[in-house]
């Protein structure tokens, strides 16, 4: 009995041979597609806790609709990479450390765009006389990527703020002290 059920069994797989290779390769195609687009928004968190502008940069299209209105007010955008990170070096550059933590993603791929959500915690570290040494920044992201010839790159970027703890004034807390 168990060899007839082998027997069946293995004239199944075989009989269905390529479906079964055209669907695994098509679910690994799709599998790798994902990590490389969440690859992405992993080497933003990165390269910003870094200060690996030119890294930072390497991320995004030319133009970005750029939306932080969640945590600065204002409108939504379009800026160039370099833009953004020279921004970002202006207001991060007296933290002594910085610190990205993102997860729970979700991916929709469709062609060559893909939109990612994904869960988001910033920590802000600067050592001053309160001791009040952090700042943390709780929220979400929605990027949108288009892939091209150097793979994929963020050309809409949302930062959708949840609630800031810790010490709000972090840089007036050191300039105090001085």
């Amino acid at each position: 009995m168990k060899k007839a059920v082998l027997l069946f069994l293995l004239t199944l797989v075989v009989g269905c041979g390529p479906i079964v290779r055209h669907e695994f390769h098509g679910q690994m195609v799709e599998l790798k597609e994902q990590n490389d687009v969440i690859a992405v928004a992993d080497r933003l968190f990165i390269c910003t806790d870094n200060r690996d502008w030119l890294c930072v940069r390497d991320v995004f299209a030319p133009e970005v609709l750029f939306d932080m209105t969640s945590l600065a007010g204002g409108r939504p955008e379009t800026r160039t990479p370099a833009q953004i990170t020279d921004a970002w070096d202006q207001g991060l550059k007296s933290l002594k450390a910085i610190h990205h933590q993102a997860g729970n993603y979700q991916t929709a791929i469709k062609g060559n765009e893909a939109d990612l959500f994904c869960y988001g915690i910033a920590f802000h570290y600067l050592p001053n006389p309160t001791n009040q040494n952090t700042r943390t920044f709780v929220g979400s992201y929605n990027f949108h990527l288009v892939k091209g010839a150097s793979g994929w790159k963020i050309d809409r970027f949302k930062y959708n703020l949840k609630f800031i703890d810790g010490n709000k004034d972090l840089e007036g807390s050191a300039a105090k002290g001085s």
